[in-house]
């Protein structure tokens, strides 16, 4: 019997998951409009029909690239988050905001596959393209609609729905940013050691945004 390795089907894989390694890196880096086909073929090392092969154009690799690789992600954080809220029992807004906070800054990913994912979730909100619906429908708006909720529940019931979604934006906003610049607040921050920098991020995004909805002084640890 062939060995694996040998077999045409196991380096038809291979190839593929190249050139999506590759072609997320470079779509991440420079946006999908600045990538060509032939630099995603230069950096994979192969050749145009291995691209047309598995995904047919760069329009449909771009979309696997979210299928196969950003939306997994994604769906990671999102049950790292919920979880984080249902082992800890009782809720409170400190709990919420902390717990989607560490999900995102500490969750399953490397620190590279963390930038990466941001990156191109970044760019989409720059210039949409045919990911932005399907990031969307798949991920944002579950997201946002069960943050809204544990903020709903732990929230006075004086707040009204618009500026519940208002905050739940500036919470997700927040987030989002934090994950993006680390590197250029870590620049800036003289100082702080680099081992306990993430406690100290989601430490002032608790903080920031508990007092900014209103949620009181008294809920930050």
């Amino acid at each position: 019997m062939k060995k694996a390795k040998n077999n045409p089907n196991h380096k038809n894989e291979l190839t593929r998951e190249r050139i999506l390694d590759e072609a997320e890196a470079l779509f991440a880096n420079k946006g999908y409009h600045a990538v060509s086909v032939r630099e995603i073929t230069r950096v994979a090392q192969c050749n145009l029909a291995a691209v047309n092969y598995h995904f047919g154009n760069k329009q449909n690799l771009y979309l696997e690239v979210f299928r196969s690789r950003w939306l997994p992600r994604a769906s990671r954080l999102f049950n790292n988050f919920r979880k984080s809220l249902k082992d800890n029992g009782h809720s409170s807004p400190n709990l919420v905001v902390e717990s989607l906070a560490r999900a995102f800054l500490e969750g399953p990913m490397s620190d590279d596959e963390r930038m990466r994912h941001h990156k191109l979730i970044f760019g989409e909100f720059a210039q949409p393209t045919q990911a932005f619906e399907l990031v969307a429908d798949q991920v944002l708006k579950p997201l946002f609609t069960s943050l809204m909720a544990d903020l709903r529940a732990v929230m006075p019931e004086t707040t009204g729905d618009r500026q519940m979604a208002l905050n739940a934006f500036s919470i997700l906003a927040m987030v989002l940013y934090f994950n993006l610049a680390r590197p250029l607040i870590a620049r800036f921050l003289d100082g702080y050691d680099e081992g306990d920098f993430k406690n100290r991020l989601v430490d002032h995004i608790v903080e920031f945004s508990l007092n900014g909805i209103g949620a009181g002084q008294e809920e930050v640890r």
